[in-house]
């Protein structure tokens, strides 16, 4: 007898329609509550002296990249215009967090636990979704 392996079908991962908005929302609520934890602790790291100050560089040039005009690819092109700032802005907060260190990085935060390994998670995908090149050159920059 052989084992049949299942495909995965959208409707397994994503409900029907009729909750798609309620699921939406219910993200959109998560991730408002996770940013001022996640505010909080970026300031306390780059006011912290045991940081290391090219991590705290990085930061502030992932920063101006993201607030200046001239992008990689342009914000014109719908979700991927705004994804390159997001995910350079993503890589040095990684950064940041990965290099202060898990007992600082604890010392800062006043949020819940879970929600520390899941903002960990969630930052660390950038380094995933980024091309290699772009990956080490980052890491250069932040020492």
């Amino acid at each position: 007898m052989t084992e049949r392996t299942e495909r995965v079908r959208p409707d397994d991962i994503l409900p029907p329609d009729d909750h798609a908005p309620v699921q939406a929302r219910k993200l959109l609520a998560d991730a408002g509550r996770m940013v001022p934890n996640i505010v909080k602790l970026v300031a306390r790291l780059l006011m912290d002296q045991r940081v290391p100050r090219r991590a705290k560089i990085a930061l502030g040039l992932a920063g101006a990249y993201v607030a200046s005009p001239v992008d990689l690819i342009p914000e014109m092109i719908p979700v991927v215009g705004w994804a390159d700032d997001a995910i350079i802005l993503l890589f040095a907060i990684d950064s940041l967090i990965s290099r202060a260190g898990p007992e600082i990085v604890e010392e800062h935060w006043d949020g819940p636990g879970d929600l520390l390994g899941l903002t960990r998670e969630v930052v660390g995908l950038a380094r995933d979704v980024m091309p290699r090149q772009l990956s080490s050159l980052l890491d250069k920059l932040s020492g």
